[in-house]
């Protein structure tokens, strides 16, 4: 018996089915008998078709952090949570520790961005109720700017680096800026927060920095708003 090429052809016209070799012609009821029709390829299923590469998929791209709060509004990818895990365990550690009194974070950022990004950043963190150790506000006139550094980043939980066009130019000079990522890369409390710039442009300059995954605002729904609250997030501590 002639097999029918439906499945594999389909039958969309006439033509088609008259091209196969055991529905053409009148041979099409005696091979399927008079209960079947022209036969259809299964309908189209989106939720049954994988994202591409560079879309972010809800369901399979975003997870929950243990310390986000269950109303709050930002989401998270798997890449950010696994990054950000070590460092809220490291949080965690140091809050165990009341005698020690310490800022939340230690914003290492471009003297170019001490007025725009690096500014914008630290005032959406206090206004989360988080405090900010900021060169421009806290070394004072007369004090060795090197060491008022050493000092905040002893006394900070985590160490930011805001990761901008100008501070990829510093880092190039090696700067002051590139004096505090030393000390900050030597140990596990650092997350890069990349801005206006890319991991990829990051790696070409710093390629230790760029290896530490972190926060970008390089995609619209991720702003440095976003960014501040996930930051916010991380470092509260609720009794």
């Amino acid at each position: 018996m002639a097999r029918c090429t439906a499945p594999v052809r389909g039958h969309h016209s006439a033509e088609a089915r008259a091209n196969c070799p055991a529905c053409g012609g009148g041979n099409y009821r005696s091979n399927h008998g008079s209960n079947y029709g022209m036969y259809s390829p299964p309908a189209y299923n989106p939720s049954s078709s994988k994202s591409g590469s560079g879309s972010r998929s809800s369901s399979t791209n975003a997870a929950k952090p243990r310390w986000s709060s269950a109303n709050s509004s930002v989401i998270y990818t798997t890449q950010e949570v696994r990054a950000l895990t070590p460092i809220r365990n490291s949080v965690e550690e140091l809050a165990a520790k009341p005698e020690l009194d310490l800022r939340d974070v230690f914003l290492c950022h471009a003297w170019d961005d001490r007025q725009e990004a690096a500014k914008e950043l630290h005032d959406l963190l206090e206004s989360q109720g988080v405090s900010v150790w900021f060169s421009e506000k806290d070394v004072l006139l007369g004090v060795p700017l090197l060491r008022a550094i050493d000092k905040g980043l002893a006394n900070s939980r985590i160490g930011l680096v805001l990761v901008t066009p100008a501070l990829l130019k510093r880092l190039r000079t090696e700067g002051i800026a590139d004096k505090e990522l030393s000390v900050l890369l030597a140990g596990e409390r650092l997350i890069p927060v990349v801005h206006n710039t890319t991991y990829e442009k990051l790696r070409e300059v710093s390629p230790l920095l760029a290896s530490r995954s972190g926060l970008s605002t390089e995609e619209n729904e991720n702003s440095i708003k976003v960014v501040a609250i996930k930051l916010a997030e991380l470092v509260k501590i609720y009794s």
